[in-house]
């Protein structure tokens, strides 16, 4: 529910009270058009929000709201293409001040002309989200996911880090493989929201915000609030989920004791597909925990309308056939401009779950695999883009990860484009200034002639040495030229003016001054933990953004079996950023297969910042990677051990840690 005041509530409750609407239209030019009550044909204008179906509940949502108005204006309908509409609700308190409501921002997708009125239809910003995303191969939390699709579709995330993480399956390390159907960001926010056992909507400021549903009431609807009511006789309440194993091709059902309620069905969600399958189990029944809390009895009522509500919001209902003991939930709202509000919680009958539902998914028409591309030709891609910020700086970094694989022995191709945010470190300069200066020589002595004839003047050689300049030349009192240098002036001109001469010193001087220095930044490919050392492209930036470009061609990629291909970069006399999503990547030939093989090998690794070591010697980077191997006997049984032991080395003498 929108934050309002008491007095708001109760103004609203009111037998009578008093409101009007307003609203802006500001085309993409940034021409902005007002309009008011009097302009709202009455009747026309309505804002339309839901989070579920028609039938029931439903987990991972991602619908538009939808606004209808007409408006006697004389807007120039083709200038209203993506204009965006802003409708505000403003209540007159007891008091008489006035209390406002945002009620969205939309953008126009429809504008006809009528005679004398202009027809407008419009969504928010959810219709953003339907933005292409191609298949992509990653890893990162939730945050990172829903980070990612707002950067793209250019939509900001009401909900904080700390809020997303803190959720049961929030903190969860979630991949996405390229064999999925995933098309949009819009269908990424949806596999998402399921796993955080939430819905999204465009909250009122039009940002993207996850909400979930509650059991904690906000607000009483009395019988005298409402025109009409319809309450169902059962209560919709989730003991089991169910979600399809794409791999194993099974549905995995987990339930509560006892198992007496509905099953939600979540399909083949990419994020929920691969793992352990005590990750799978955990993430599955962390849902279930959010389900829970659903104790809902499904109602259809048309009211007198709070504008503060929101999607999600409980309700109890009071009066009538409604059962006060008893709450609900809106998963749709229609609200009127100027008129009356219907809301709606749509819900199955428990009793009846045992059959099968038209909503229910298909599970074997969910499972199509993957024509075999050696025989068809075809040529097959893995991509992959970042879904977490890295910072380059002179330790190695990995920052792209492909794993696939080939049904028969070919080679591929990698490719590659990076945008890096570059700070080199600034250099300093020296050099030596010279020039000339000249300075003003006072001339005219107290003790010369008036008449000049025995006056003497100082002259000024200008290849002279430092000496001369410093001593007299002597002078005619005609203020005759002298053959090495010009005379200052005749005796009788000095004695007259005081006029001087100027002296021209040649001096030489140190600068000192900083630059924008060049930061260098090395590439390192790796394929099956082996480094590629006979390419390793090296760049050299100053300051700014950059686009490194990559592309390596992989030969003798063995059959069936998974192949990884790893990129390391680090930089030296400088510092690098790549942000979420400035990193793409892709592996694309012939034969490749629909599911990799996996060879039982797992890896490690683990980092830490700057340290010191005693009191003189100091490591800029410190990573350690552990090889595990299983072996597998006829018992069924394995063994594990270190391939390698981690080292400190100082010194030439390496220190070794034992295993614990």
């Amino acid at each position: 529910m929108y934050p309002v005041s008491e007095a708001f509530l109760r103004a609203v409750k009111s037998n009578t009270r008093r409101y009007f609407w307003t609203g802006t239209i500001v085309t993409k030019s940034g021409t902005s058009y007002e309009f008011g009550a009097k302009e709202i044909v009455k009747g026309s204008g309505y804002i339309t929000r839901q989070c579920c179906g028609s039938t029931e509940i439903e987990l991972g949502t991602v619908y538009a709201a939808e606004m209808g108005i007409t408006l006697l204006s004389d807007i120039d309908r083709y200038t209203l293409e993506d204009a965006q509409v802003t409708l505000v609700f403003h209540l007159v308190l007891a008091d008489g001040s006035l209390e406002d409501v945002p009620m969205g921002i939309f953008e126009v997708s429809e504008a006809n002309r009528l005679a004398k009125c202009l027809e407008l239809k419009a969504y928010d910003f959810m219709l953003r989200f339907d933005r292409s995303f191609n298949g992509f191969e990653t890893v990162g939390t939730a945050y990172d996911f829903i980070v990612l699709c707002c950067k793209m579709c250019k939509v900001e995330f009401a909900n904080k880090r700390a809020d997303i993480d803190a959720m049961p399956n929030g903190s969860v390390t979630l991949s996405a493989y390229t064999e999925n159907d995933i098309e949009t960001c819009r269908d990424v926010l949806f596999y998402v929201a399921q796993v955080l056992g939430g819905f999204f909507v465009i909250n009122r400021e039009g940002k993207l915000e996850l909400k979930k549903y509650g059991k904690d009431s906000v607000m009483k609807v009395e019988q005298r609030h409402r025109f009409s009511s319809s309450f169902s006789d059962f209560i919709i309440r989730y003991t089991a989920v169910s979600s399809t194993n794409k791999r194993t091709q099974t549905a995995e059902y987990y339930a509560v004791d006892p198992d007496n309620g509905l099953t939600m069905n979540l399909g083949v969600n990419p994020l929920l597909q691969f793992g352990l399958e005590e990750t799978r189990e955990m993430l599955c029944r962390n849902i279930l925990t959010d389900l829970s809390v659903i104790q809902y009895v499904p109602f259809d009522s048309d009211t007198i309308g709070n504008p503060a509500l929101d999607l999600g919001d409980v309700l109890t209902f009071a009066g009538g056939q409604a059962d006060e003991g008893q709450i609900t939930c809106i998963t749709s709202i229609q609200q009127k401009i100027g008129g009356r509000q219907s809301l709606k919680c749509v819900g199955k009958n428990p009793r009846l779950a045992q059959a099968k539902s038209r909503n229910d998914k298909n599970i074997s028409g969910l499972l199509n695999q993957i024509e075999d591309n050696a025989k068809t030709g075809k040529i097959g891609i893995h991509t992959f883009t970042n879904a977490s910020a890295y910072t380059i700086e002179q330790t190695r970094v990995k920052l792209i990860s492909i794993q696939f694989a080939s049904s028969e022995e070919n080679h591929m191709q990698f490719f590659a484009q990076i945008v890096v945010d570059v700070a080199a470190d600034p250099v300093e300069r020296s050099a030596e200034a010279s020039g000339t200066v000249v300075v003003p020589f006072p001339g005219g002595s107290s003790g010369s002639d008036t008449d000049g004839s025995d006056g003497t003047g100082e002259a000024l050689d200008e290849g002279s040495s430092e000496k001369d300049m410093a001593g007299s030349a002597a002078g005619n009192a005609s203020g005759d030229e002298d053959a090495g240098g010009v005379a200052a002036g005749d005796g009788e001109s000095d004695a007259g003016s005081g006029n001087g001469s100027e002296v021209s010193v040649d001096v030489s001087l140190p600068v000192k001054w900083q630059e924008d220095g060049q930061a260098v930044c090395h590439v390192m490919f790796e394929f099956n933990d082996e480094e590629i050392v006979e390419h390793c492209p090296v760049e050299t930036w100053h300051s700014g953004k950059h686009v490194l470009s990559l592309y390596y061609p992989i030969e003798k990629v063995v059959a069936n079996y998974t192949n990884t291909f790893n990129v390391y970069l680090w930089m030296e006399n400088g510092r690098g950023v790549v942000d979420v999503g400035d990193c793409i990547a892709s592996v694309s030939g012939q034969a490749m297969a629909a599911e990799e093989a996996w060879d039982g090998k797992l890896e490690v690794e683990d980092y830490t910042e700057r340290f010191a070591v005693g009191g003189g010697l100091a490591v800029n980077g410190f990573g350690e990677s552990l090889s595990m191997q299983m072996k597998e006997t006829v018992k069924r049984n394995f063994d594990v051990y270190f391939a390698e032991k981690p080292g400190i080395g100082a010194f030439c003498r390496p220190v070794e840690m034992e295993d614990v």
